[in-house]
């Protein structure tokens, strides 16, 4: 159950595997809504000064480097990125592992591809480890309709709130007159 309110002050935002080759493996929504939707994370990761943490699997194979974008936007983060040798569960590489906890945050907000291998087994150790996690639906996709489902519900059944990115804006923002909700409104409505 969603405890507490997600703020910048007490949120990290965990972007995972996010990688030219996984994104072409994905048929489960429309891709570019998922590129849209993890830039928007990584500016509001940005605007709002929450920590961030990305990590991608095997970049030298077939997954490909992280898409570029994210350098662009987040180029410490981009630098710092965890490069995990192939362990699928993100959390049981001790630099992801130890990024994340170094961010002093217990409010997770999880977004990445796929769905359901990727995101799933890590949230649900995160679950597992007491943080309160949120997974931006819009932000992650797998390679079908059915396994994104299916890893959705998974998740959701152990605890996670299942979301999306503007839910995110506006529960971070609280007021859109901030110069926070201000910066916030304009990553809501960026196209």
């Amino acid at each position: 159950m969603h405890k507490k309110a997600f703020t910048p002050e007490n949120a990290a935002i965990l972007l995972i595997d996010h990688q030219v080759g996984t994104l072409a493996w994905t048929h489960s929504h429309d891709l570019n809504l998922v590129r849209e939707n993890t830039f928007k994370l990584a500016r509001i990761a940005k605007a709002a000064k929450i920590p961030v943490v990305l990590t991608s699997s095997m970049e030298d194979r077939a997954q490909g480097p992280l898409l570029p974008e994210l350098q662009e936007i987040l180029p410490e983060a981009f630098a710092a990125r965890i490069k995990r040798p192939g362990i699928v569960n993100a959390m049981h590489h001790d630099g992801f592992n130890e990024a994340v906890a170094a961010t002093g945050r217990t409010n997770l907000i999880v977004a990445g591809v796929t769905t359901d291998i990727c995101v799933n087994f890590p949230v649900l150790q995160m679950l597992d480890e007491g943080y309160e996690v949120q997974v931006s639906a819009d932000a992650s996709a797998s390679n079908t309709k059915f396994g994104n489902e299916i890893a959705l519900r998974r998740m959701e059944r152990a605890g996670a709130v299942i979301t999306t990115v503007d839910q995110i804006i506006a529960e971070l923002a609280v007021d859109w007159t901030t110069p926070v909700g201000q910066q916030l409104v304009a990553i809501l409505n960026y196209h």
